[in-house]
């Protein structure tokens, strides 16, 4: 996103930095939006939590997104809980710094419209995914997910240490189910785990399952 130096000089000025331990709530959904949270470092997960309080992960954050902007715009109350998935910074920029950046400066403007529509059109795509694909088709793609959020430019084998329940979340699935089809995946040799670790051997494979339902 653009902004002009004097600009990043408010941002900078009004932000407050938090660190948030592994479990921590970040913002809690039906909270009011009071302004912006941007990810410095570590993993988030935000979730939804439907009517019998099972939880669905419907976005992972990373270093550098934001999060809270959908709620933020519309003036509500946010929709969406976010979670630390691990220990991780988040700074949060209040909402009357937000509005003032939004309204003096139409290339951020544009900048957050491509935001919100990549973020729709994901949203979209998981929709479709929970309503058509087979579960182990879905665990294959909530893994290579993880891989394309989470994996370091400089990393040749992708590993990620995340609980089985908040990959049952992540996939929209029960942790039973979620547990036996792992142990597949590990007897074809396509991952290797080791407690709450999970590697990727073989992430081709996990595409051409994930593409069997396209």
């Amino acid at each position: 996103m653009y902004c002009q130096p004097e600009e990043l000089e408010v941002i900078a000025s009004s932000k407050v930095c938090q660190k948030y331990r592994k479990g921590q709530i970040i913002y809690q959904e039906g909270n009011p939006a009071l302004g912006l949270y941007c990810v410095h470092s570590g993993k988030i997960k935000v979730i939804k939590v439907g009517g019998d309080y099972k939880e669905q992960i419907v976005h992972l954050g990373k270093e550098g997104e934001v999060l809270g902007l959908a709620a933020l715009i519309a003036s509500s109350s946010y929709s969406t809980s976010a979670v630390a998935l691990d220990d991780c910074v988040v700074c949060f920029v209040p909402r009357i710094s937000f509005l003032h950046l939004l309204s003096s400066n139409s290339q951020f403007c544009t900048s957050l419209l491509k935001v919100l529509a990549d973020s729709l059109h994901k949203a979209e795509q998981g929709m479709v995914h929970l309503a058509y694909k087979p579960v182990r088709e879905r665990l294959a793609d909530a893994l290579l997910l993880l891989l394309r959020t989470y994996q370091l430019t400089n990393q040749t084998q992708f590993s990620i240490a995340i609980s089985r329940d908040d990959l049952a979340a992540l996939v929209g699935t029960a942790k039973e189910t979620t547990i036996r089809l792992l142990s597949e995946f590990k007897d074809e040799g396509i991952i290797t785990s080791k407690g709450s670790q999970i590697t990727i051997l073989k992430p081709e494979s996990l595409a051409e399952i994930a593409a069997l339902y396209t």
